[in-house]
C-alpha cells in the first residue's frame, strides 16, 4: 500500500464523520459548517480567495528566502569563531521563543509600509530552524578528514568549501523543510496582527472578514486552503531535499 493511502483513507472517514454529526444533530452552518457546505463555500468564493492565497503563499516565498538567506549566512559567519557564536546564538534563540505577535506591533510602527513589516514577522519566524540546522551541520564534519585536511595543507576557506559544507548540507535542507512550513504560519500570524486588507490581502484577512461577515463556511474554505498550502510547501521542500541529498550521496 502506497504511504498516502492510509493518510487518504483517514482523512476521508474523518470527513465523513464530520459531515455526519453535523447533519444529524442539526447544527447550523454559521456555527459549524459539514465539509459538504465548506467545498460548496469554496467553489463560490474561489474568485475571491484565490488571489488572497496568492498573496500569502508570495509573503511565504519571500519570508522564506530571507531566512534562507539570513540564517544560513548567519551559520557560516559563526561557524568560523565558538566566541561569536557562544555571544549571538543566545540572542537568536530568544528572537526564536519570543512570540511574533508581540513583534509584529512594533515592526509595523518601525517599518514605512505594511509588506516589508509582514515579510520582517513571516522571516523571524522561519530564521532559526535554518541557523540551527546549518550550524550543527557545520559543526559535524568527520574530524579525521578535518585532520586530513590540514595535513595536506589546505586552508581554512578549502576546509569550509570542500568538507564542511558538504557535510552541513542534510542539516541545511531539514532546517529549510522545517522554515518552509513556519514561513507560512509566520505570514499567516502576521496578516492577522496587521489586519492588512485592500488588494492583494492575504488569506488571513479573508478569515477576519469572513468572521465579520458570519460567513463561516468561507471562513472555513480559507482554513482549508491555508492547510492544504502548508501540505504542498511541505511536500514540495521534503522532495527537493530527496533530490538533492539523492545526488549529494553520488557526488
Amino acid at each position: 500500500m502506497r504511504a498516502w493511502l492510509l493518510p487518504a483513507a483517514l482523512l476521508a472517514a474523518l470527513l465523513a464523520l464530520w459531515e455526519g454529526l453535523v447533519r444529524f444533530h442539526g447544527v447550523p452552518p454559521y456555527v459549524l459548517p459539514g465539509p459538504l457546505a465548506i467545498g460548496r463555500a469554496l467553489v463560490a468564493d474561489w474568485g475571491l480567495l484565490w488571489p488572497s492565497l496568492l498573496a500569502t503563499l508570495r509573503l511565504a516565498g519571500l519570508a522564506l528566502a530571507l531566512a534562507v538567506a539570513a540564517g544560513g549566512g548567519l551559520a557560516l559567519l559563526l561557524a568560523q569563531s565558538r566566541v561569536l557564536e557562544r555571544a549571538v546564538l543566545p540572542l537568536a534563540v530568544v528572537l526564536q521563543v519570543t512570540p511574533v505577535v508581540a513583534i509584529a506591533p512594533l515592526l509595523l510602527i518601525w517599518f514605512d509600509s505594511v509588506l516589508p513589516a509582514l515579510l520582517a514577522c513571516a522571516a523571524v519566524v522561519a530564521f532559526f530552524p535554518v541557523l540551527s540546522g546549518t550550524l550543527q551541520g557545520l559543526s559535524a564534519a568527520d574530524p579525521q578528514l578535518e585532520e586530513l585536511f590540514r595535513l595536506h595543507g589546505a586552508r581554512r576557506w578549502q576546509a569550509l568549501l570542500w568538507l564542511r559544507l558538504p557535510s552541513a548540507l542534510p542539516f541545511f535542507l531539514g532546517g529549510v523543510r522545517v522554515a518552509g512550513g513556519l514561513a507560512l504560519i509566520g505570514a499567516v500570524v502576521a496578516e492577522f496582527v496587521a489586519g492588512a486588507g485592500g488588494a492583494g490581502s492575504g488569506l488571513a484577512f479573508r478569515i477576519l472578514e469572513a468572521g465579520y461577515q458570519l460567513r463561516i463556511p468561507r471562513m472555513f474554505a480559507a482554513l482549508a486552503l491555508i492547510s492544504l498550502a502548508g501540505v504542498a510547501i511541505h511536500g514540495a521542500l521534503g522532495l527537493a531535499q530527496r533530490l538533492a541529498l539523492r545526488r549529494w550521496a553520488g557526488r
